[in-house]
């Protein structure tokens, strides 16, 4: 491998399982649709509740702010953030996209994923809240 995560080594018997949905996602931030994917994918971590990723390109780039904010996960890598701007009213790092993941999670790269605390996600039609106890950010 050319870029193989550190936390696997760290951490033996820690997954990161990623899988297709055949289901539609969409956000929406102010009951306005930011972004609608029939590509998602779901990724479901140790010690971490499912997660919902969808392709950049699927998302409206027209409402998306690039962020200072960046984080470091040892299983995925470093994540940028972006914001969202709609009419004057501005979600910080609502969004956060792994640009060059590690090798073992290659499949998200180009992929975002959303805060639910911060924006209306939903799979086929019924919304998602992972922001409760249990939720580590990345």
């Amino acid at each position: 491998m050319a870029n193989p995560a550190p936390g696997f080594d760290i951490h033996p018997g820690y997954q990161v399982k990623i899988t297709p949905v055949q289901d539609e996602v969409t956000v929406e931030v102010n009951n306005q649709v930011i972004a609608r994917s029939n590509q998602a994918v779901l990724v479901e971590e140790t010690r971490h509740k499912p997660v919902w990723y969808m392709p950049l390109t699927d998302i409206d780039a027209d409402v998306l702010k690039t962020s200072k904010t960046s984080t470091y996960c040892p299983f995925k890598g470093r994540a940028s953030y972006r914001s969202v701007a709609l009419a004057g009213d501005t979600v910080e790092d609502a969004i956060w996209v792994y640009e060059t993941p590690f090798d073992e999670c290659a499949a998200i790269a180009g992929y975002a994923s959303f805060y639910t605390n911060k924006v209306q996600l939903k799979v086929a039609g019924q919304n998602i809240d992972n922001s409760g106890p249990g939720l580590d950010k990345d």
